[in-house]
């Protein structure tokens, strides 16, 4: 009987193996985690000893004022984006993932819808921009107003939230959805009860991340929702309407020191907007994931 051995390399070798690999990967997040860093302490040391609370509740004036305007504004486009967005986004994944046929070779389906939003979800904000400012601005008198801005957004970030709701709605298990019909569910009802309960935490998760996505967002705004020193109107059309990133862009590259002031304070509101939803998205995960689990 002949007795086949392996050799393996030596321990030594195979310790410094690991350790290079524990520090390629600690330098590939360096990579990610060092400039977020920077930019988040550049604008605080910026815009922290020149901030007054009375930019909040002050009307922009030019290259000088308050930005109330601006922030009230983006709170109302990133609702309107919330409405529009995250209902088609949503019921998007839903199609892809539990009502698309399914191919025969067993891959998923709905091929034509997911290459529509992958292919969207590539277009370049700015083309988007430009053709919301062509097709609802321009062609269909609109003007710089509330709703293109909206529609614009939505159509950027719906499909972030399509693919991440297809995406979470797939990782529920299938035995869930055998059990439920197992107990005489109907599709429709095991799918609200069941499947998106359990799906619940990447489809909030999708949601918040595209918000602040849409949030952060300038050169669509720029063609589609105009800029004003007023606040926003009722009106849905016809009145331009202001956002934080318009000043973030403007001021900063105007001479004057009081409007660098005025970018740097709505760079710093952007970064803690952005930062209390990506906060709000993980305690919303933990609060839906414990409620989960109790289902379990």
């Amino acid at each position: 009987m002949t007795i086949v051995t392996q050799s393996y390399p030596k321990t030594s070798w195979r310790r410094f193996k690991a350790s290079a690999f524990r520090v390629m990967t600690l330098l590939a997040l360096l990579f990610v985690v060092g400039p977020a860093l920077w930019l988040v302490l550049g604008v605080v040391v910026r815009a922290v000893p020149n901030w007054k609370w009375s930019v909040l509740t002050t009307l922009s004036q030019g290259t000088s004022g308050g930005l109330e305007n601006a922030v009230v504004g983006t709170l109302v486009i990133m609702v309107g984006v919330l409405l529009v967005a995250g209902s088609v986004g949503v019921l998007t994944g839903i199609h892809l993932a539990e009502l698309a046929p399914a191919r025969k070779n067993g891959k998923a389906g709905g091929g034509l819808f997911r290459l529509a939003v992958d292919v969207l979800a590539g277009f370049p904000s700015i083309v988007l921009g430009y053709a919301g400012y062509v097709a609802l601005c321009v062609a269909l008198h609109w003007g710089f107003s509330l709703l293109p801005a909206i529609l614009i957004l939505s159509l950027m970030v719906v499909p972030y939230i399509a693919k991440s709701t297809e995406s979470a709605l797939r990782q529920v298990p299938t035995a869930y959805r055998e059990g439920a019909e197992a107990l005489g569910m109907t599709a429709g009802y095991s799918l609200r009860k069941v499947v998106l309960k359990s799906a619940l935490p990447g489809i909030v998760t999708g949601l918040l991340i595209a918000l602040a996505v849409a949030g952060g967002e300038t050169a669509p705004l720029l063609y589609t929702a105009g800029a004003t020193n007023s606040l926003p109107s009722w009106s849905l059309v016809h009145h331009p309407i202001s956002y934080l990133t318009y000043y973030v862009w403007t001021d900063y590259n105007q001479p004057s020191a009081q409007a660098h002031v005025v970018s740097y304070d709505a760079a710093l509101i952007l970064v803690v907007l952005v930062l209390t939803l990506l906060v709000v998205s993980r305690l919303v995960v933990a609060r839906t994931q414990r409620h989960s689990e109790s289902f379990r």
